[in-house]
């Protein structure tokens, strides 16, 4: 586990850096509700079937969080954070060129392995990096820019169906 230098400040760089990651990862799970419509109609599948790119998501996520714990005492915080963001790589990329449903499902698959580890890296990052007093600023502003994700990917896919 990382291990806080008083020496020096709070590191709101790394912080920003982990923000960035977790906010494309969460921007993404939300546009995924609004584009499944059109993922529907292009890949030519049913609501049940298509629904399984979130429910998908969700469930790889929620088995592999509680994994992260144990990954974070055998491994580094950037070393977690660029294999995360290397498999969300990964997966995006095969989502992005699948020719059917069944590419998107594990590119799907693949971007919620790697968000699922970048996630708990940022909370975990906060508690033990930053003093008691200052905890609550970077609280705020983690869950300003999680807030943000959410509304902006609303936004983006306004702009996108309509141009």
């Amino acid at each position: 586990m990382i291990q806080r230098n008083d020496n020096i400040g709070p590191p709101y760089g790394t912080m920003a850096i982990l923000l960035v990651g977790a906010f494309i990862a969460l921007l993404n799970n939300t546009l995924l509700g609004i584009a499944l419509p059109a993922i529907m109609l292009d890949l030519e599948v049913q609501a049940a079937t298509a629904q399984w790119l979130s429910n998908g998501y969700m469930l790889i996520m929620g088995v592999l969080i509680p994994t992260t714990a144990f990954l974070m005492r055998k491994f580094s915080v950037r070393h977690l954070f660029l294999a995360g963001m290397g498999l969300f790589t990964i997966g995006s990329t095969l989502a992005g060129v699948a020719p059917n449903f069944s590419i998107l499902l594990v590119g799907r698959m693949t971007q919620a392995a790697g968000a699922a580890v970048m996630s708990p890296l940022l909370m975990n990052m906060i508690l033990v990096s930053f003093p008691v007093n200052k905890r609550g600023t970077a609280m705020g502003i983690m869950g300003m820019v999680m807030m943000g994700a959410c509304t902006r990917s609303i936004i983006i896919w306004f702009y996108l169906a309509i141009f």
